[in-house]
C-alpha cells in the first residue's frame, strides 16, 4: 500500500507531466504549470538566516501530488563522484552495481539530443575551452532520464513514478494499492520503540483517520517532509533535521554565436555536462530549463540561440545547519511547522566564488550574455537539492539510518530520499537515493524471506509516502 497527500495528476500514476504536447516545447508554459504546483515549506518571516548572499532556504517548497517533483523534475542523473561526493557508508565495491541498476530503472542514457545542432556547437566549444580536463571529467552528454518516442522523435516520454512502479501502474493488480489525498500524520511505535505498531492515515476526501498495520514501513517524502512525520511521531534521534546540504546556483544564460553552424527551427535543446572532479567540486549543466520568476522573455530573441549555464556548488556538512520543527504552530497540512537555520562557512563560499569564476569562462567560450541573464547566484530560490536531513551513517549519534536505510533502534522502519544522503554533493541527487534505495529494497525483500514464525502472518509490507 502506498499512499500520497496529493492528488494524482495524470492517468498513470506519477507521470511526468512533461510527457503532453502542449508543455514538450515551451519552457514558459510547463514553469507556469509547475509553479502552480509548489508548496512553500515555511513562513518566510520565520526562516533564520536569511542575510546569506549566496544561498536563501527562504523559497523551499515541496510538491504535493502522486509522484511528488518527478511529476516535473529535469531527469539530470549523473553518477556521484566516488571520492568528492559518494558516501563511504555503502562500500565501494557496490556503487557501481547499485548505480547500474537505478539507471536502468530510470531510463537513464546519454543520447537524448545527440543529433541537435546547438548540442553539438555546445560540445565542441565547451571541449575546446577545458581541453586540459582528462576522462571521465572533461566536457560530455548530459546523462538524462527520458528517451526519445519511437513513433514522433521529436517528442521525449520523459522517467515519472510511473516509469519505476512499471506494470503496478496500470492498476490491474489487488498486490498494489495507490491510495491518492491519503495522508500519513503519525507513525505510531510500541512502547519501547522498537518497531512501528500502525499509521495514522487522514483520508482528505472523507475526512476520516484510518489506522494501517504492515510489517514494514517505508517514509520516503523529501528531505524536509520525511523527518516532518518522524518528528511528529516522536521519533527524535539527536541527528533528524541535521547536517543539512543545499547547493548554491549560480546561472546566466548565453546566446550562442550564429556566424558558424545554422541552426534548424525545428532544433532540440543541447544537453552537455562537465561533472565534478577533485579540483573542480562543482556541477556544471549547459541545457534549457525552467525559467525563473524573474526572467523576462524578449520577443526579438531568437531562442533558438539561448541556452542555460547552471553551476551547482558543494556545501559541507554541518549539524548547525537543520530543519527543525515547531511545537506550537502546524502548516497548512496539520504538521509541525518547519523552519531553517542555514548558513555557508568561509570554504563554502570560497568554492562558490570560484565555481562563479568557472562559470564565467564557460559562458565566453559560448557567445556573449543574454540581457538581463548575466551572472549571478539564484536568489531566493533554491534547487530543490535539500540533503542530509536524514542521513545515513555507522553511527547513531550523527546519522538517522543504517546502511540499509533502517532508522536506528526501529527494526522495520525504513526511510528513503534525498534526506538520507550524508555528505556534500555538487551533482543531482536522484541516481544515488534510487541506488541507495534499491539496496534498502533489497535488505527488506530478503529480511521477508525468514520464517514465517518470525514474522507476523497477518501482515503486509506497507510503503507510506506523503509529500
Amino acid at each position: 500500500m502506498m499512499v500520497d497527500a496529493g492528488p494524482q495528476l495524470s492517468r498513470r500514476p506519477g507521470e511526468h507531466l512533461k510527457n503532453h504536447l502542449a508543455y514538450q516545447h515551451s519552457h514558459e508554459r510547463f514553469g507556469a504549470l509547475i509553479r502552480g504546483h509548489l508548496h512553500p515549506l515555511s513562513p518566510p518571516a520565520r526562516v533564520a538566516g536569511l542575510s546569506d548572499q549566496l544561498i536563501s532556504l527562504d523559497a523551499g517548497v515541496a510538491t504535493y501530488a502522486v509522484g511528488g517533483m518527478a511529476t516535473h523534475w529535469t531527469g539530470v542523473t549523473p553518477r556521484h563522484h566516488p571520492t568528492v561526493e559518494r558516501s563511504q557508508a555503502i562500500p565501494a565495491t557496490e556503487w557501481d552495481t547499485l548505480y547500474g541498476h537505478a539507471e536502468a530503472l530510470l531510463n537513464t542514457r546519454t543520447d537524448l539530443t545527440e543529433n541537435a545542432i546547438s548540442h553539438q556547437v555546445v560540445l565542441d566549444a565547451l571541449t575546446a575551452e577545458y581541453a586540459e580536463l582528462a576522462d571521465p571529467y572533461g566536457v560530455q552528454p548530459l546523462p538524462m532520464a527520458a528517451q526519445r518516442r519511437t513513433d514522433n522523435p521529436r517528442l521525449v516520454r520523459w522517467t515519472g513514478m510511473d516509469t519505476i512502479l512499471g506494470p503496478l501502474a496500470d492498476g490491474d493488480t489487488d498486490a498494489f494499492l495507490l491510495r491518492e489525498q491519503h495522508q500519513c500524520t503519525r507513525l505510531v511505535p510500541a512502547t519501547d520503540g522498537s518497531r512501528i505498531e500502525y499509521a495514522e492515515i487522514v483520508d482528505h476526501i472523507t475526512c476520516r483517520t484510518v489506522k494501517v498495520e504492515a510489517s514494514t514501513y517505508v517514509v520516503a517524502c523529501g528531505a524536509v517532509l520525511t523527518p516532518q512525520l518522524l518528528y511528529a511521531s516522536g521519533i527524535r534521534p539527536p541527528s533528524l533535521g541535521r547536517y543539512l546540504t543545499e547547493q548554491p546556483v549560480a546561472f546566466c544564460q548565453v546566446l550562442l554565436r550564429d556566424d558558424a553552424v545554422p541552426i534548424p527551427l525545428d532544433d532540440l535543446d543541447p544537453n552537455v555536462w562537465i561533472p565534478v572532479s577533485p579540483g573542480r567540486p562543482w556541477h556544471c549543466q549547459i541545457h534549457r530549463d525552467l525559467p525563473y520568476d524573474d526572467m523576462v522573455t524578449d520577443p526579438d530573441v531568437d531562442t533558438r540561440l539561448v541556452v542555460d549555464l547552471r553551476w551547482f556548488g558543494l556545501v559541507d556538512p554541518r549539524p548547525e545547519n537543520r530543519v527543525c520543527f515547531s511545537d506550537t504552530t502546524a502548516d497548512v497540512w496539520g504538521m509541525p511547522e518547519a523552519g531553517f537555520e542555514f548558513s555557508l562557512s568561509e570554504d563554502d563560499r570560497a568554492r562558490q566564488h570560484r565555481m562563479m569564476a568557472d562559470l564565467r569562462r564557460a559562458a565566453a567560450s559560448l557567445g556573449r550574455y543574454l540581457p538581463g541573464s548575466e551572472p549571478r547566484f539564484i536568489l531566493p530560490t533554491l534547487p530543490l537539492h535539500i540533503a542530509g536531513t536524514v542521513r545515513m551513517g555507522s553511527d547513531p549519534d550523527t546519522s538517522v539510518v543504517d546502511p540499509h536505510s533502517r532508522v536506528w533502534g526501529v527494526e522495520n522502519l525504513y526511510l528513503g530520499g534525498n534526506g538520507l544522503i550524508p555528505t556534500g554533493t555538487a551533482s543531482n541527487p536522484t541516481l544515488t537515493s534510487v541506488a541507495m534505495a534499491l539496496r534498502a529494497a533489497n535488505g527488506i525483500l530478503a529480511s521477508r524471506k525468514q520464517p514465517s514464525t518470525e514474522r507476523r502472518a497477518h501482515e503486509r509490507p506497507g510503503i507510506l509516502v506523503p509529500r
